[in-house]
């Protein structure tokens, strides 16, 4: 006998699972399976080829978040506008730049933030706009293809061959005759310094070896002064302690020398009041005696025997 099956309790089985999948899908949708996000817009004047929908968002290199949507802009058919949804906690500042990316040879494009000052304030919608709106900058492409639009242009074009024609102009008039004969003068000129110094390099050798056995000895000579300064400055430093001693005991003396000549100045201006006259009086009596002790002794010398027998009398002359 075959069970019977409950064909109600099944469909509202499947009815459920399948509101259950649905509801997931949405939210998965909504809140994105990688983490909470915050919705961002930008604008952009330039083509993205090589952007596709869940291309990567970075921020200075770091994965941040993914493109969301990209469309044209209703009000402005020349803008791009890009959905982007960023990690929460991502520091977009009122002073970040989205700049669009191509990796390599690839032609895949990713969105780059730069900027972001410390001190700038974080990025709010502004009054009428859904999201924060991220400024937009040039990428490398775009900034080359300007560059090369505006040197292609007429105007550029004619300019780049006004200034090739001025080179040329001036090339032309550097390389005149007269300057072809300089400079072939020049070159002469330098071909017979190079032989002169060819001629004469056997002295320029000797030449640069004696300047470097002068370097030597200038060498050895500075490390010679090197060792003796010291030695000689230490020398100096104790002649000039010496000195500085014998000074100090020089004037030490003349201070005691000052004091004795003050204490023995009565002593001496007594001696010279008292003392000296007596002194020069018995230098005259010494004199005196001196001068009678030199005849006394010229008479010896004449009459040796007066000593003995006395002085002769003295002959009387005719008449006494």
């Amino acid at each position: 006998m075959e069970p019977k099956v409950n064909y109600f309790l099944v469909g509202s089985f499947v009815v459920v699972l399948g509101a259950a999948m649905v509801v997931a899908m949405f939210w998965l949708g909504k809140t994105d399976y990688r983490g909470v996000n915050d919705r961002y817009e930008a604008f952009m004047r330039e083509s993205v080829a090589g952007l596709s929908v869940d291309s990567t968002v970075k921020y200075r290199g770091v994965d941040v978040g993914r493109v969301k949507a990209i469309t044209l802009n209703q009000s402005n058919p020349e803008e791009v506008l890009l959905t982007l949804d960023i990690a929460r906690g991502t520091p977009i500042k009122t002073d970040t730049i989205a700049v669009l990316e191509t990796q390599g040879l690839t032609g895949l494009a990713t969105i780059n933030l730069t900027g972001g000052s410390r001190d700038a304030p974080p990025l709010q919608a502004a009054p009428g706009q859904d999201y924060p709106v991220i400024k937009t900058g040039p990428s490398l492409f775009f900034r080359l293809d300007e560059a090369m639009s505006r040197l292609l242009s007429e105007k550029g074009l004619t300019k780049l061959l006004a200034d090739l024609d001025v080179l040329v102009k001036g090339a032309s008039e550097v390389v005149d005759e007269e300057n072809r004969v300089r400079l072939k003068q020049t070159l002469k000129d330098l071909s017979e310094v190079a032989q002169t110094i060819a001629s004469h390099k056997d002295q320029l050798d000797r030449g640069l070896t004696g300047a470097e056995r002068s370097a030597d000895n200038l060498a050895k000579m500075t490390l010679s002064l090197n060792e003796q300064v010291p030695l000689l400055l230490g020398r100096i430093n104790k002649s000039a302690l010496s000195l500085q001693r014998l000074t100090d005991e020089l004037a030490v003396t003349s201070k005691a020398v000052g004091a004795l000549v003050n204490e023995t100045k009565p002593e001496v201006e007594q001696f010279s009041r008292q003392t000296l006259p007596e002194s020069s009086l018995l230098v005259s009596e010494l004199r005196q005696l001196t001068g009678t002790l030199n005849r006394v002794v010229r008479d010896l010398e004449r009459e040796p025997n007066a000593l003995v027998f006395g002085k002769p009398a003295q002959r009387r002359g005719p008449g006494e």
